[in-house]
């Protein structure tokens, strides 16, 4: 499941053409790959569409796109539209949010989102080929019958890589039943992962009967750089505290040993004390959670997750930081893991995209 660990990045809280700029210097830097993430405020495709313009090596992908929102049919179209663009570089990396965003958000039945995701993924595939002939889909979440007119050309590749993010076992479950990666949270430890995370895509595979070590492992990590260690640190324990606020993650902070910390700072939270929240983490949360610190710091820390992760994705804190120190500390991040190393793409390179042969 895990071979050498390569790095990536994924910028928050900051504009659309910064992340480009971001994209670029890490593309530059010899860094693996380029992600996009996607809230109520920011579109993953787009924004991947300008990453994917600035760069030229490097593996561009969406952790996460939500699978919810779009059809099936935009969904495959636009990943069509982003692997051209990007030369075969395309993940597509795909996420649901929680039940209630599901519903709150997207308007959609927030029962089964696993069961939800292994039905899109599957669609998604015969809609990749839809070149080949006509789709008819009648499933549980979605409903499709489209015969195109005319000739219609091949996409770029053959298959594209699609990646699935999991938090509890049975959505982890999906990667290895129909993904070909799992987009791991930043909330997990390397203990969670080892102990919980590749048993479950284990799981997934084998009932599929597909081979577990054949689905990539990835994780975004809290991950921030600075000249005083301490600033780095208290930057991600910010944002640690605004994952830990959310009520949604109380079994997942509880199993990796953080429950009262949680309880903490979703106290702190409903009284609208940012400055107690942050206090409520503590270092050892900090070192299970991120890579924080001067760039020393950072790349001893990447270590652990060596033989664990097959590719880490390093997040930057946004949590009540500006937009210009997001871009600082990511283009600092980028520095400290930059490689000599190529970036190799070609069919036949470990890297975690491939660029058709």
């Amino acid at each position: 499941m895990t071979g050498p660990l390569t790095v990536g990045i994924e910028p928050q809280g900051t504009s659309v053409r910064a992340m480009g700029e971001i994209a670029a210097a890490a593309d530059a830097a010899g860094l693996t790959a380029a992600w996009t993430p996607e809230l109520y405020n920011r579109s993953a495709t787009i924004t991947l569409a300008e990453m994917a313009h600035r760069t030229t090596r490097c593996t561009v992908g969406t952790a996460i796109a939500y699978g919810v929102g779009r059809s099936p049919l935009t969904l495959a179209a636009e990943a069509r539209d982003l692997d051209e663009l990007s030369d075969g570089r395309l993940v597509l990396g795909l996420g649901n949010g929680t039940r209630r965003m599901i519903a709150d958000w997207h308007g959609l039945d927030g029962d089964a989102p696993a069961v939800r995701m292994e039905e899109l993924v599957v669609l998604l595939r015969r809609l990749w080929r839809l070149h080949e002939g006509p789709v008819a889909h009648e499933g549980r979440f979605y409903r499709v019958r489209i015969a195109p007119t005319g000739e219609l050309l091949p996409p770029l590749r053959e298959r594209i890589p699609i990646w699935t993010a999991g938090v509890n076992p049975r959505m982890v479950e999906v990667a290895g039943r129909v993904a070909d990666g799992l987009l791991g949270h930043t909330l997990f430890t390397v203990r969670y992962i080892e102990d919980v995370v590749k048993p479950a895509i284990e799981k997934g595979a084998l009932r599929a009967e597909r081979d577990p070590s054949s689905i990539k492992l990835a994780s975004l990590l809290f991950a921030s750089v600075h000249e005083d260690a301490e600033v780095a640190r208290r930057e991600v324990a910010a944002q640690i505290a605004f994952y830990a606020s959310a009520k949604t993650y109380a079994p997942l902070l509880e199993t990796i040993g953080f429950a009262q910390v949680g309880e903490t700072i979703r106290e702190a939270f409903a009284r609208g004390d940012l400055d107690a929240m942050i206090a409520a983490v503590p270092d050892a949360m900090v070192d299970a959670l991120a890579v924080a610190g001067t760039p020393d710091d950072v790349r001893c820390a990447l270590r652990r997750y060596e033989g664990v992760l097959d590719h880490a994705i390093l997040y930057t804190p946004s949590f009540t930081l500006s937009p210009e120190r997001v871009r600082e500390s990511a283009l600092a991040l980028i520095d400290a893991c930059a490689t000599d190393a190529p970036v190799a793409l070609d069919a036949g390179s470990d890297a975690i995209g491939a660029r058709p042969a």
